[in-house]
């Protein structure tokens, strides 16, 4: 596998953890970032944006990424990307901390949707 794909989502775990390498914490969304940041500037390639869909950050819990598994030279335009997307979400307070259940799943299903769909662009999967 030439990716993993890092994620909060449980869903996303569950469902694509078999068939794909998943790196699932039970951290929050700019936590995902962070850890994205860190995997970049060791020199992971970003391959998916982390601000994709239409989801603002400070609507949604979870997010999932998909990040190239070959370290090399750190991309800088990699790197100016989710360190952007970092102050982009700090730039939202949380719109619902106390989140019922049922919103959560609503929510892990689009990521998990979303990132099914940037799967299926990559050639040699399908």
């Amino acid at each position: 596998m030439k990716f993993v794909i890092v994620t909060n989502n449980p869903r996303v775990r569950d469902e694509l953890g078999k068939e794909f390498e998943v790196d699932f914490a039970d951290i929050t969304y700019r936590e995902v970032l962070c850890k994205v940041r860190d995997m970049i500037y060791e020199g992971h390639k970003l391959l998916t944006h982390p601000l994709s869909g239409s989801v603002k950050p400070n609507e949604t819990p979870y997010k999932s990424i998909l990040v190239g598994k070959k370290i090399g030279k750190m991309d800088l335009q990699d790197a100016s990307i989710i360190e952007n997307s970092i102050i982009t979400a700090d730039k939202f307070s949380v719109k619902f901390p106390e989140m019922p259940d049922s919103v959560r799943e609503d929510f892990q299903l689009i990521d998990t949707t979303l990132i099914k769909s940037a799967l299926m662009s990559i050639p040699e999967i399908f």
